[in-house]
């Protein structure tokens, strides 16, 4: 399921890709990555809502900033009939998102033929914190299905994301799961609700293992000191993703959307591009 490098350029182009490898590499120009606007007009009625956690949120980009969500880069993957709402907020669990009011306002905007992407569990898993807490197999299953059945009522597609991996490796090199019963409770769901499982924490921790303790740091917030103004002190962030690691996050969401959502696949630019290639044989 790990995209090669390849792939990733065409899939977003060159020019957007050289741009996301420039904002990884280059630092200081982070801010230049460039980003669609999730409220740009479709020329269809498909929206995809996006919600969950800050792995997943729209970042800010000014001052300069090297942290992106995956949700954030996601628009760039999609042909342009489709509109993507990211309303992931960093900090959120499944019980905080519902409290807070934030998922009465997306069902207020839902309609027919739309499609929900959930994602929670990195902050549900905060057992010190009663606002966000929730029991794997307790509230956070039974909030889960809360949000596929208010979809379904809504005539709209729930699909659920099980949460990525961190970065956390042994001494041996060995990556360490930290998300417990969390992502099984997550694949319970998905199997007893009959939902599309987008199942980013296997696939994101199969790509980590594939890269190892030092190059995967190259997939997360790992900032030299002085290189950005917001963290003179630099950072070492194992959770949440800079440019190149939320797009390679991309590659595999979108990968899992071509096996699980194959409707919604279709509106994937790689198939775009397909259809031309093949109308251009046919020609």
């Amino acid at each position: 399921m790990i995209s090669t490098a390849t792939g990733w350029f065409v899939r977003l182009g060159v020019q957007t890709a050289v741009a996301i490898l420039a904002a990884t590499l280059l630092g200081g120009c982070a801010n230049q990555v460039p980003t669609v606007s999730p409220h740009a007009p479709a020329k269809s009625g498909i929206t995809l809502f996006l919600i969950g956690d800050s792995t997943m949120a729209d970042k800010p980009l000014f001052p300069p900033n090297p942290e992106r969500g995956w949700g954030q880069l996601l628009p760039l993957y999609f042909q342009s009939d489709v509109r993507i709402e990211n309303h992931a907020v960093n900090g959120r669990s499944s019980k905080s998102f519902l409290d807070e009011g934030r998922w009465q306002a997306v069902l207020a905007q839902l309609q027919p033929g739309d499609y929900v992407i959930i994602q929670f569990g990195h902050n549900d898993e905060k057992k010190n914190d009663p606002k966000r807490y929730t029991e794997p197999f307790g509230g956070f299953k039974q909030n889960l299905e809360l949000f596929i059945r208010q979809t379904r009522e809504h005539q709209a597609t729930p699909i659920l994301a099980t949460p990525v991996a961190r970065r956390k490796f042994d001494a041996a090199g060995t990556l360490v799961d930290t998300h417990g019963d969390y992502v099984p409770a997550v694949r319970l769901v998905a199997q007893q609700e009959h939902t599309p499982l987008l199942d980013l924490n296997h696939d994101s921790a199969e790509l980590l293992t594939c890269l190892g303790p030092e190059a995967s740091k190259r997939l997360y917030d790992w900032i030299p000191a002085g290189e950005f103004a917001r963290y003179p002190k630099g950072l070492s962030d194992d959770t949440h993703f800079n440019a190149y690691g939320a797009s390679r996050m991309c590659d595999l969401a979108s990968g899992e959307i071509k096996l699980q959502v194959p409707e919604l696949a279709r509106h994937l630019k790689e198939n775009a591009d397909t259809d031309a290639n093949q109308g251009g044989l046919e020609k």
